[in-house]
C-alpha cells in the first residue's frame, strides 16, 4: 500500500521547502509551553532531534541549518545533532566515499564496528565516519576478528559480485554490500546468516525532488539441509516540493527459498530472487502510480460538504450570495 503525505507548505527556491521549522518562531522555543512551565533544554534537544530525525532523504542538511537558526543555541543544538545525525545517516543507508579513494562505504547497523567506525566487507577496510559532516575522515585493514571464514567468506562475496552486477544493471545510482551478520565463523555444513543491503538515491533540489531506495535481504542458509531462505524489505521515499510539499513513503516484504548449491551457484539463484521481488515492486509502485488521480488524491478532498448536500452546478444562480448576506445583516425596522 502507497502512503501518500501532503501538506501545504510551498517554495519559491530550489532548496527544499523545509522553513516549517520556522512556523515556531525565533522565540518560541525560549517561551512557556501549555502549562505555563519554561522549554526545558532538554525538550529543546528532543524537539531538535525530531525534525533531524524526520528529514526527508538528502536533505537534513537544510533542516539542520533551520533549525540551527530557530534555536540560536550552539550546545543546544550540537547535542541535538550528535544524537540524530548517526541515527540518520544508517536509517538512510548512505553511501559516503572512503578517504583513500578505494571505493564507497555504506553507514549501515550491519556494518557498524562502533559508533563511528563501519566495515566495508569488499575492500576488507573499516572507515572513520564523521557523521554530521558525513564524510570519510580516515581507513584502516579490517582484522581477523572483524572478517568472516573462508567458507562463509566464499558464500558473501559470491553473492557480493553478483548483487553489484544487478545493482549497476538496475540504478542509475547505487551501492551496495554483503555482510556476515551472524555465525561468520561458521565451516562447511553450518548455519549462517548474510545480509545483502541496497541503497540507491537521487537528489535533484534543482528540479524539485529527492528520493532513495533502501533494501535489505536477509540470507538464512543451513548447510546441513542445503537450504537458503530470504526474507526481503524494500523501502521507498520519495519527496516533490514545486509548489507544494507532496512525500511518498511505501515499504513491501517478502519470503522466499532456495537450495544450497556451490558459492556462484547458489549467488546466482539469490540475486535472481531479489531481481525478481524488486521488479514486481516497482511494476506495482508504477501500477500506483497511474492510479494516483483516480484514487488516491480524489480520497484526500471531502467528497461531500458538512451539510451533505452536493453543490447544485446546474443552478447555481438560485444561490445568492448577497441575497444572504443582506438578510442576515438586516435589522427590522
Amino acid at each position: 500500500e502507497v502512503q501518500v503525505l501532503m501538506s501545504v507548505c510551498s517554495s519559491s527556491s530550489h532548496s527544499p521547502p523545509l522553513h516549517f521549522v520556522c512556523m515556531a518562531s525565533h522565540s518560541s522555543l525560549d517561551q512557556q509551553d501549555g502549562d505555563g512551565e519554561d522549554v526545558s533544554e532538554q525538550q529543546k534537544v528532543a524537539i531538535a532531534k525530531w525534525f533531524l530525525l524526520n528529514s526527508p532523504p538528502g536533505e537534513i542538511e537544510y533542516v539542520a541549518k533551520d533549525m540551527k537558526a530557530v534555536l540560536m543555541d550552539e550546545e543546544i543544538f550540537q547535542k541535538a545533532a550528535e544524537e540524530a545525525f548517526p541515527h540518520y545517516n544508517k536509517e538512510q543507508m548512505i553511501s559516503i566515499e572512503m578517504s583513500d579513494r578505494s571505493g564507497q562505504v555504506l553507514v549501515t547497523q550491519f556494518g557498524e564496528v562502533d559508533g563511528v567506525h563501519y566495515l566495508d566487507p569488499r575492500t576488507a577496510q573499516v572507515a572513520t565516519v564523521d557523521h554530521i559532516k558525513q564524510v570519510c575522515i580516515g581507513v584502516r585493514p579490517a582484522s581477523d576478528e572483524e572478517l568472516p571464514s573462508a567458507y562463509v567468506e566464499d558464500y558473501r562475496s559470491a553473492v557480493d559480485t553478483e548483487l553489484l552486477r544487478y545493482v549497476e544493471d538496475a540504478f542509475t545510482r547505487g551501492d551496495c554490500a554483503v555482510y556476515s551478520t551472524h555465525g561468520k565463523d561458521a565451516e562447511e555444513g553450518g548455519a549462517y546468516e548474510l545480509t545483502a543491503v541496497i541503497s540507491a538515491a537521487k537528489f535533484s533540489p534543482q528540479n524539485f525532488c529527492n528520493g532513495c531506495w533502501r533494501s535489505i535481504w536477509k540470507i538464512y542458509i543451513e548447510g546441513d539441509i542445503h537450504t537458503v531462505k530470504l526474507k526481503g524489505q524494500m523501502h521507498v521515499v520519495a519527496h516533490y516540493f514545486e509548489e507544494g510539499n507532496v512525500q511518498l513513503d511505501t515499504s513491501h516484504d517478502c519470503k522466499d527459498s532456495t537450495i544450497l548449491q556451490s558459492p556462484s551457484e547458489t549467488a546466482s539463484a539469490i540475486v535472481n530472487i531479489i531481481r525478481h521481488h524488486e521488479s514486481d515492486f516497482l511494476a506495482s509502485l508504477e501500477d500506483s502510480y497511474s492510479k494516483l488521480s483516480d484514487s488516491t488524491f480524489k480520497e484526500l478532498r471531502r467528497k461531500l460538504p458538512v451539510t451533505r448536500t452536493l453543490f447544485p452546478w446546474s443552478n447555481a444562480h438560485q444561490l445568492s450570495l448577497t441575497r444572504e448576506i443582506t438578510r442576515e445583516l438586516s435589522f427590522d425596522k
